[in-house]
């Protein structure tokens, strides 16, 4: 878990937070939120909210005493306790990409398996620079549908020690997730005691909750479960191509979920989402790694400090369908504002390709080489007498031929004094075009010898056959 205790970069004046502050008011309160689930418009009417059929006005000053119940920090719990994570504060935790119903390896993009499921997992376990293996780090078509999720969470629990995602979805496939929690984490009561899965919830936007996705949050919340309440605004198609009009959205949409979330379950944990980003509108194809894009996590951040609460955005974001030139630089784009606004939670930090269709593996070590390199970036800088390496100025002394290689800071610190890449080589062309082998060729090798390497982490014999004697009951009982 990296701690970025870096100024933050602010882009709104206080003028500007007043205008968004009274913007999604205006749209809560005016146009109102739509909630699909009976349940969640009952939860509202009983709190004295304004409800016509399945949409619900709310009261701004209502909304925000609700937001003000959720904490501000909160542990996520891994299997092994020493992988435990705080979301909130300086923390910056990041996770592998989500969802990709494809994965691409080399030059072979193809429908995932489950068997690339257990590879990201693995990877993700083995690298240090990610702290969880996310979720659906890709959609395992060879898996049955009504089951899968089954089979992703015992790769979660089995493969890895590290936090993990739980399943959404419905209030069923949450249940499912919480009772392989209980066997591992010790019951239900030490499951409530503080969370062992944070969960992706996302608004339909615009101002839309669908009925599938309260349920799993409703659920993962009453048992004290983090969830992460994110709209889902591709600025064009699901809001105003205006970034203010789009945060303001943003804002009023993730308050339209957390208010549930505190009605089931005051001081519930959450996360303020945000997936923002816009449609290319030539196209109409989403675009992602955008000035646009960078602009909006920056604000994001900046809203979410302002309302104290603990926020995700941001990660490896891109459009290119490859792993290359395209992808690296719109990923840049993308990670660098996630770390100058210090996000809390990270996900599709490695991994992301053809706006999030396609895992890569080659994808995912470079977005690894960039985590690292801006890891090393937002380290401050420590400035003492020992630095100022006064002693090797004196050795050296002036002129041409004098120079640092053998001096005495040189050599107390030569192995750690700069960063050592993962991926990137220094080697000049001569060498270079004997060995033959550019970054994603480099990144290939990475992901082949990290695999041969991975060793599983230790879980009890007990423990695991209660899950496989689990998954096997729950697979006949949902027909698959």
């Amino acid at each position: 878990m990296f701690q970025n205790t870096m100024p933050r970069y602010e882009i709104l004046s206080g003028d500007a937070i007043e205008t968004l502050d009274r913007g999604w008011k205006r749209i809560v309160s005016e146009i109102g939120i739509r909630y699909l689930l009976p349940e969640a418009i009952e939860l509202l009417r009983d709190a004295g909210q304004d409800v016509t059929d399945d949409v619900v006005k709310l009261d701004p000053e209502f909304v925000l005493e609700q937001v003000a119940k959720a904490p501000a920090t909160f542990d996520w719990r891994g299997r092994n306790p020493d992988r435990t994570v705080q979301i909130g504060g300086d923390s910056m935790v990041f996770a592998s990409v989500y969802g990709a119903p494809f994965v691409r390896e080399g030059d072979v993009r193809r429908d995932a398996k489950l068997a690339d499921f257990h590879n990201f997992v693995k990877l993700s376990h083995s690298f240090a620079e990610l702290d969880s293996a996310g979720g659906v780090v890709c959609e395992p078509e060879d898996a049955p549908l009504d089951s899968r999720h089954l089979d992703m969470i015992y790769a979660h629990l089995t493969l890895s020690d590290k936090p993990f995602m739980g399943s959404v979805i419905s209030a069923t496939r949450a249940e499912d997730t919480l009772l392989m929690c209980d066997i591992v984490f010790g019951g239900r009561e030490e499951v409530r005691r503080a969370p062992c899965t944070v969960s992706l919830v996302n608004c339909n936007s615009p101002l839309c909750w669908d009925d599938r996705m309260l349920e799993s949050m409703l659920h993962y919340a009453r048992e004290n479960q983090a969830v992460i309440i994110t709209p889902f605004l591709l600025m064009g198609a699901m809001s105003p191509v205006a970034i203010p009009a789009t945060l303001a959205q943003q804002i009023a949409e993730a308050f339209a979920g957390i208010v549930l979330t505190q009605l089931v379950r005051p001081g519930a944990p959450v996360i303020f989402g945000s997936f923002l980003s816009n449609n290319d509108m030539q196209s109409g194809s989403p675009a992602f790694g955008t000035p646009e894009s960078a602009i909006g996590l920056l604000a994001t951040g900046q809203i979410a400090r302002h309302y104290g609460l603990p926020f995700r955005t941001g990660g490896g974001l891109c459009t290119s369908p490859v792993c290359d030139a395209q992808a690296a630089y719109e990923s840049l784009m993308t990670l660098m504002p996630t770390f100058l606004t210090g996000t809390n939670f990270v996900l599709h930090a490695a991994g992301w390709l053809e706006g999030a269709l396609v895992a890569g593996y080659e994808k995912f070590i470079v977005d690894l080489e960039l985590l690292r390199m801006l890891r090393e970036t937002f380290t401050p800088l420590e400035i003492n007498e020992e630095t100022m390496a006064f002693a090797d100025h004196e050795e050296v002394g002036q002129g041409p031929g004098a120079n640092f290689f053998a001096s005495p800071y040189t050599l107390d610190h030569f192995r750690d004094c700069f960063y050592r890449p993962l991926l990137s080589t220094t080697e000049n062309f001569s060498r270079f075009s004997r060995h033959g082998k550019d970054a994603t060729a480099r990144a290939t090798d990475i992901w082949h010898a990290q695999l041969e390497a991975y060793e599983p982490p230790p879980l009890e014999d007990g423990m695991r056959q209660e899950l496989d004697e689990f998954v096997a009951r729950r697979r006949t009982e949902l027909g698959d």
